[in-house]
């Protein structure tokens, strides 16, 4: 498995053949890596050199007690650029890979040529603390079994359709145990603690600092308590904040997005904000 060493911790990151420019995928706040397996899939990696990284506290990489702060992921970003020997690169980001996105472009514009923002957006749904508690109530508990973990994620009111994709994603969610049952990778206090980060950030007065050009996609189907993640009304407010920024929607709500028919017209979108590298 490929690991690099940066920033005091142990990074892990999924690397797709050269087909094209690099491309730093970058994952939701409680997600890992496999998590684009779907838009990898739906052929991503036909157009170009896939890396996905598992984020500090998740999956893979090592989980550190500290240091969860937007500069503490962006500094090991910067690293993994410096791994790979880029000056730049162009990222897509999901959720909380957008935010960071859209922190290393305002912060580090030298190092950013574009961005595709996930569903993240300087103000997301204001009753989103209450909509993403269903995932992490599902946090430091023990499962009987990867099957009865399956189970309950089945059931979640977000993922309204199954995909083939889905299920290396969540095979990455969790950590075996020897003596049986698993619990999931992501533990709640590095959560809180990567939200408090993202909540220290401006995001009005950070996001119109962008220069590069962004992409922002929104999937405004419902995500849980009968509305979406994004509204349309706040990804707009965002797109309209950024000096080049172009809006488009797709299929699914905040999760269902980057599977099915959501992950082919973000494919579909991405090459042609893309252009030719």
């Amino acid at each position: 498995m490929p690991y690099l060493e940066t920033n005091n911790i142990r990074l892990h990151y999924l690397q797709g053949p050269k087909n094209g420019p690099l491309l730093f995928l970058l994952h939701g706040l409680t997600a890992n890596a496999h998590a684009f397996d779907g838009i990898r899939e739906a052929g991503l990696d036909q157009h170009y050199e896939v890396v996905a990284v598992d984020l500090r506290g998740r999956g893979l990489s090592d989980h550190p007690a500290f240091d969860y702060s937007m500069e503490d992921h962006a500094q090991d970003i910067l690293g993994l650029m410096a791994h790979f020997k880029a000056d730049r690169v162009a990222i897509v980001g999901h959720s909380f890979g957008g935010l960071l996105g859209y922190y290393l472009s305002a912060n580090y514009p030298e190092k950013v040529a574009r961005l595709v923002a996930l569903d993240a957006a300087a103000r997301m749904n204001p009753m989103a603390a209450e909509m993403l508690a269903v995932r992490l109530s599902k946090l430091d508990v023990r499962y009987p079994s990867f099957a009865a973990y399956l189970e309950g994620v089945k059931s979640a009111p977000y993922n309204t359709f199954w995909s083939p994709e889905m299920l290396s994603y969540y095979k990455a969610d969790v950590r075996p145990h020897d003596e049986g049952g698993v619990t999931p990778r992501p533990q709640l206090a590095n959560i809180i603690a990567a939200s408090l980060g993202v909540a220290a950030i401006p995001w009005p007065e950070l996001i119109p600092e962008i220069k590069c050009p962004v992409l922002l996609v929104n999937a405004p189907e419902e995500y849980t308590m009968g509305m979406p993640l994004l509204p349309d009304d706040l990804a707009e407010e965002t797109v309209e904040m950024l000096a080049d920024g172009k809006l488009v929607t797709v299929d699914g709500n905040h999760q269902t997005m980057l599977y099915g028919s959501g992950a082919q017209q973000i494919v579909a979108a991405i090459i042609q904000f893309m252009g030719k590298q």
